[in-house]
């Protein structure tokens, strides 16, 4: 396969960080995160923190909506729609299409941002899931963040409720499913090194 672009996915203290940017050095690749939406910011004229807040909470539509419940709304002369859900759309297709921009570029390690669903149908992109039980990830946490387990428990449950929620508004992904990707890393028993090792190498075969 010849590879130009690795997107890694992974679930909170899965270790993907760290294998994301452990697989970078191996092929010598660009490491790519935070610089999508410094990038995707720039192109909107807004902070990082505006489209950062995008990937993190539902739309300004999906609120509405779940304020209004089953409330009438009004249509015809005079109805109308705020402008900012038409920024949110825009911010959250700019998330996507700098993703494709930097995969075009080639030699990059794209983590996290659901680049692996938005350049599923792009040549030359390898992709990989890193995951985990909640069971050994909430250790993880805990032990990482000097915190109760039960607390850490809940942090996980909150953070793959957030990246399903993120997945289906982005992207329209209803279920994540193994089939998504070319790899699929369970991390409670393989180390990080190891983790990297699998995925430089497959991604090279």
């Amino acid at each position: 396969m010849d590879t130009s672009v690795i997107s890694i996915s992974r679930a909170m203290a899965s270790g993907g960080d760290d294998i994301a940017r452990a697989v970078a050095s191996k092929m010598d690749f660009r490491f790519m995160d935070d610089e999508i939406i410094e990038r995707a910011a720039e192109k909107a004229g807004v902070s990082p923190a505006t489209i950062a807040n995008v990937e993190r909470t539902p739309s300004l539509i999906d609120r509405i909506l779940k304020h209004l419940g089953s409330s009438p709304i009004e249509t015809g002369h005079g109805a109308y729609m705020p402008v900012i859900l038409d920024a949110s759309e825009t911010y959250e297709s700019l998330i996507a299409q700098v993703i494709r921009e930097t995969a075009q570029a080639g030699k990059v390690v794209i983590l996290a941002h659901g680049a692996s669903i938005a350049l599923r149908d792009v040549p030359g992109v390898f992709r990989a899931l890193v995951t985990g039980s909640s069971e050994v990830r909430a250790s993880r946490l805990a032990r990482r963040g000097n915190i109760q387990e039960s607390a850490a428990r809940k942090e996980i449950d909150k953070s793959d409720r957030a990246r399903g929620e993120f997945l289906q508004r982005l992207y329209n992904v209803a279920h994540e499913l193994p089939s998504h990707y070319d790899l699929v890393l369970n991390t409670d028993r393989i180390s990080a090194t190891a983790a990297a090792d699998l995925i430089a190498t497959a991604a090279r075969s």
